[in-house]
């Protein structure tokens, strides 16, 4: 009884501790909508943000209504696919220039839960029973169901991830990796999109294979394809990409796009309607629009235990996808993003809008290109967007009754553009290091040959063994002392200047596994050995980790000091026990040039394999004017003497 009464008496003290800044602190950090809103510059960002909003709402409402269909579901809750969850995620989401919604890879791996649980010859979406809820037939509830389920429990599974704190695992998530994945699963959701394109009727194929059963279904049932879907779907795809490419040509010289898959849509429907062809040419059109926003409703929590393995693909393949644009985006626009807050945000963006009959979300490549173009500065464009959104849902949505399905399809391959050409990559990957081509490859085939999920948990095992098995137990760096150099100074001028050369070893391979453990032990080994006295933290930050690289003879100080030409600070890397690297050990090393360039501080490397060489002169800009690359040691120190005389000697001249 005491031992009870002490542990809630400790409890108790906790909480009397908690202070209102506490409490504060923790609301900012897990809702960053109260950190950037009260700061917002409505002078400078608000007309940027709302053309923004303006565009995003035209291809949120495009892409909700072709995923939706890809989702093997009713168009219209593509619609609140591109309303609910854009909400929810700007009230918790970190990126700035990340817009959720309804995403092809969530919405394929949803229609496998769909045409599994209710299955269905074909998708009639012209029926016009008033039956269930929102004026749909029952039918359509009950896919919906299953999709909103998958979303729910997709959701679940970010938020535990969330609690359990796995956002620091995303290291385990390779560029090749995510690459390859997304790469694939845009090739599936091109193939689903092939019945719609040529107008054929044909069975859901999924499993195993399917990829290939598709397409042998196709050529074997070549005969059925419908000329004129054919045709309208051919004029649709190249009407997109060429207008789509003047658009990114000439987007500096715009401020405002053409709005071409808007003006498609309107085209279309508007000829479909006059020319019937529904009717005299047989085309498939997307049919009735329910007007309005659905009351919420739970999803069916029977459903749930045969979900599971979709839920789970939604989940990872949903948050690596939004990830990998909300880093890119912080790292566009300098600043930060946590890992673990984007897994809270992602999971209440498909938890909440479950409610509302709402399809598996996640952010997309085309959407936050999108942003770029058009200047987006905040969140703010996004909730712009979803004004225009629920005008949509209120007004237009019924007028879309005539638009036809091949079109949707056409929407949807032209907006796989940008993942379908990351198969560029494969050039890079082969020029840094040929095991990650490999696991590319791998990775790419697995996804194609099974499923998303597949290939991601393919190519994160495969990364770990291959890195497992090729690293050694070794430090990773340690400060050579000039007296172990081969190399000896006489004039005591040359000694004097030698002091502000720093000699690092670097004693392992450098992959991803290790890169951002990099920064913290060159820090950690410059402070070291009775250096304090000469080295000066400068705090910068490189993708969320320090890089303190900064080297002075005097005190430290709160700012950088400029330093004069002949002073410049010079940092060797002895890369003789660097064995093997990799793309993001590469990306490391020549962040850290740039970071020291930017800082006054010449960066040399000494005793490199020209391996490494050539990828590095390949994967980013070196100073062209001075060599980098070195021998030995003791030449990279003759190049410094050579060049601080050369300048002593020119400051002479000029005196």
């Amino acid at each position: 009884m005491t031992g009870a009464k002490r542990k809630r008496s400790t409890v108790w003290r906790k909480i009397q501790a908690i202070r209102s800044e506490d409490i504060k602190a923790w609301c900012k950090r897990r809702l960053p909508i109260l950190t950037w809103v009260p700061v917002y510059n409505w002078k400078e960002n608000l007309v940027p943000d709302t053309i923004s909003g303006m565009m995003l709402a035209i291809q949120q409402v495009t892409q909700g209504l072709a995923f939706a269909v890809l989702s093997s579901v009713h168009p219209v809750f593509g619609l609140y696919g591109s309303f609910f969850p854009v909400i929810i995620y700007a009230i918790f989401g970190m990126g700035r220039h990340v817009a959720t919604g309804t995403f092809a890879l969530t919405s394929l791996i949803s229609a496998n839960a769909v045409e599994r649980l209710v299955p269905s010859a074909r998708t009639n979406f012209t029926a016009n029973n008033n039956s269930g809820i929102l004026g749909l037939s029952e039918f359509e509830m009950q896919r919906i169901g299953v999709a909103a389920a998958v979303s729910f429990l997709g959701g679940i599974i970010q938020v535990v991830m969330f609690m359990l704190q796995l956002g620091s695992a995303t290291f385990l998530l390779t560029e090749p990796v995510i690459s390859a994945m997304t790469t694939g699963a845009a090739t599936h959701v091109v193939t689903s999109q092939v019945k719609y394109l040529l107008g054929m009727k044909m069975p859901y194929i999924s499993g195993p294979l399917a990829f290939f059963h598709i397409y042998a279904y196709v050529f074997e049932n070549i005969r059925s394809v419908q000329l004129e879907a054919l045709l309208l779907s051919l004029l649709s795809i190249v009407v997109l990409v060429l207008v789509k490419e003047l658009n990114e040509k000439f987007h500096r010289n715009i401020k405002v796009v053409l709005p071409i898959d808007l003006l498609l849509i309107i085209a279309t429907s508007t000829a479909c309607y006059y020319a019937d062809m529904e009717y005299v040419y047989g085309i498939e059109v997307v049919g009735n629009i329910p007007k309005g926003l659905p009351s919420p409703k739970a999803p069916p929590m029977s459903v749930l235990p045969e979900v599971v393995t979709e839920a789970f693909g939604v989940a990872l393949v949903g948050y690596v996808a939004s990830l990998a644009l909300a880093q890119g985006s912080a790292k566009k626009f300098k600043y930060t993003v946590d890992d673990n807050q984007e897994f809270l945000a992602h999971g209440l963006s498909n938890v909440i809008p479950s409610f509302f009959f709402c399809i598996p979300s996640a952010a997309a490549m085309g959407r936050t290109a999108l942003l770029y173009s058009t200047g987006a500065k905040t969140q703010v464009a996004c909730l712009i967007s979803c004004v225009l959104i629920l005008v949509v849902i209120y007004t237009i949505g019924p007028l879309l009754y005539w638009l036809p399905m091949c079109v949707l399809a056409s929407i949807i391959v032209v907006g796989l553009k940008g993942m379908l050409m990351q198969f560029r990559d494969l050039k890079k990957y082969w020029n840094v290091d040929k095991i990650d081509w490999s696991i590319w490859v791998s990775t790419y085939v697995f996804t194609i040959c099974f499923a998303a999920n597949v290939g991601l948990l393919y190519g994160v095992v495969c990364t770990i063994a291959i890195v497992i098995f090729r690293f050694p137990r070794a430090k990773t760096l340690n400060l050579k002392n000039m007296k172990e150099v081969e190399y000896k100074y006489k004039a005591e001028d040359n000694c004097e200047s030698l002091k502000q050369v720093k000699i690092v070893s670097v004693n392992s391979p450098l992959v991803f596994l290790n890169a951002r453990k990099f920064h913290a032990d060159l820090l950690k080994i410059i402070q070291k050995d009775g250096m304090s006295s000469q080295v000066c933290d400068i705090v910068n930050k490189c993708e969320q980790n320090a890089l303190l690289c900064s080297f002075s003879n005097g005190s430290c100080h709160g700012e950088l000091v400029q330093p004069c030409h002949s002073e410049r600070h010079v940092l060797i890397l002895d890369c003789s026990g660097l064995n093997f690297f990799d793309y993001t050990g590469v990306s490391v090393l020549l962040q850290i040039y740039a970071d020291c360039k930017n800082r006054y501080i010449d960066v040399l490397l000494a005793h490199c394999k020209g391996s490494l060489i050539k990828a590095m002169q390949y994967g980013g800009n070196l100073d062209s004017e001075n060599p980098v690359f070195f021998e030995s040691i003791s030449s990279a120190i003759d190049a410094i003497q050579i060049q601080r005389n050369y300048s002593k000697f020119s400051e002479q001249s000029e005196v």
